[in-house]
């Protein structure tokens, strides 16, 4: 049950992040969950294979470099979905950085129903 809810919390995120940034659209709340989820599975998946390949660049760059590789999860998950589109890496970026952000926000307050 709590993960689906935190599914709803992300496609909620997706949704009220596609209305506050310009270059950034979803066509339907379906489609929200549906990046939701494409986006969770790409971080399980993906993602730890891709900081291990760029582990010299982000030691380099002191970890900023993982912030390049959020949004080209983003940006993959742009390309596995139809009606869910980013303009650009700097709008996946932007996009990546408030989604992470808003889903803490929304996380703390399914933890905090808790107590």
């Amino acid at each position: 049950m709590k993960l689906i809810l935190r599914i709803l919390l992300s496609a909620l995120s997706v949704i009220i992040l596609a209305n506050v940034l310009p270059n950034v659209s979803v066509d339907t709340f379906m489609t929200a969950v549906i990046v939701a989820i494409v986006l969770s599975l790409l971080n399980f998946l993906v993602k730890p294979i891709l900081v291990i390949l760029t582990l010299p660049v982000t030691i380099v760059t002191f970890g900023l470099f993982l912030l390049i590789i959020n949004a080209i999860i983003i940006l993959l998950a742009d390309k596995l979905i139809d009606g869910f589109s980013v303009s650009n890496i700097w709008w996946a970026l932007i996009f990546s950085l408030l989604l992470s952000f808003l889903q803490s926000i929304f996380f703390s307050l399914l933890n905090d129903d808790k107590s």
